[in-house]
């Protein structure tokens, strides 16, 4: 364990993720002076970017509130290292995605839309083959999505994705990043779906997509060029910062990303608290929340942990 730490925490300082998240989270207690996880070892860890930190940051305050003796191994760079960890046993808890359980952990090219359907279907593969316990899913999808500034959608006068294809040809335009062009489950068979195609006079004709970075696509959706159009993400806290306004995907082509609290199974076996405690996080966190949980980071520049504790004192969890 200590050699995993210490991986952990050069990666950190090496600039891998944010450097706020190199194990460091804010003492507090239960409101109610409970110690449920009294005597518990639980190692949480989480991805690198802002939402995988402030959801384990959240999550390892909240833990050691009710006990616990907390590992805080937050800001794993690239998904695979917390992945792997927890497959190791060498970390307990982390929060996942149910799209990514089902493509890119699993491969699974079956388009789910049904976020509960596609949680079981993930939970069940998951128990069976790695003995990981997807608990229920909280009320936050962190999807693809395509967004417009307020007073583009306005003057379009657009809400839906449905409504985007009804445009005229010359207001269809798109930003997007080259993963999301390029997926077998993302931009071209998402306009195949809406009714108007790729490279087609009548669709979508190529002068008007931008591929760029994924960054920037969030500014150029607010200035409304190039594009009237951006692929953006739906917990993303420039979505509020910038005005803009997420459209509906009224086809429900985009799969969910539903996000849940994943624990091994040996570690519940020890502690059966931790779905309770857990399911208490997963009850209170929304799309709506975690874009301003997120914009506290990422624009205003608060520390995650900061973050993370403020929240869980604003809801009572804490003291």
């Amino acid at each position: 364990m200590t050699g995993l730490l210490a991986v952990f925490t050069a990666a950190v300082l090496a600039g891998c993720g944010l450097v706020s998240s190199s194990g460091t989270f804010h003492d507090a207690t239960l409101p109610d002076g409970q110690r449920p996880l009294d005597g518990a070892k639980v190692v949480v860890t989480s991805k690198s970017f802002t939402e995988g930190v402030l959801l384990g940051k959240i999550t390892a305050t909240y833990l050691a509130a009710a006990g616990a003796s907390v590992t805080d191994l937050t800001g794993a760079p690239g998904s695979a290292s917390s992945r792997q960890a927890q497959l190791n046993g060498d970390a307990d808890v982390l929060w996942e995605y149910t799209g990514t359980g089902w493509v890119n952990y699993h491969g699974q090219t079956e388009v789910i839309t049904d976020p509960y359907e596609l949680w079981q279907r993930v939970r069940d593969i998951e128990r069976d083959e790695y003995d990981l316990v997807w608990l229920e899913p909280a009320e936050f999808n962190n999807t693809y999505a395509f967004a417009a500034a307020a007073a583009t959608a306005d003057r379009l006068g657009v809400s839906t994705l449905s409504q985007v294809a009804a445009l005229p040809v010359a207001e269809r335009t798109f930003c997007v990043d080259d993963e999301f062009f390029s997926r077998a489950d993302g931009f071209l068979p998402m306009l195949e779906r809406y009714g108007i195609p790729y490279n087609d006079p009548a669709g979508v004709p190529s002068a008007g997509v931008t591929r760029m970075d994924a960054g920037v696509i969030y500014t150029a959706t607010a200035r409304g060029e190039p594009c009237n159009f951006g692929m953006v993400y739906t917990t993303d806290g420039r979505i509020k910062n910038l005005d803009l306004r997420v459209l509906e995907d009224d086809l429900t082509y985009f799969l969910p990303y539903s996000g849940t609290a994943v624990v091994r199974a040996e570690t519940i076996d020890r502690h059966p608290e931790l779905p309770a405690l857990l399911g208490t996080l997963s009850a209170r966190l929304s799309d709506d929340l975690l874009q301003d949980l997120n914009g506290r980071v990422d624009i205003d520049g608060e520390d995650p942990a900061d973050v993370a504790y403020d929240w869980l004192k604003s809801e009572n969890l804490i003291e």
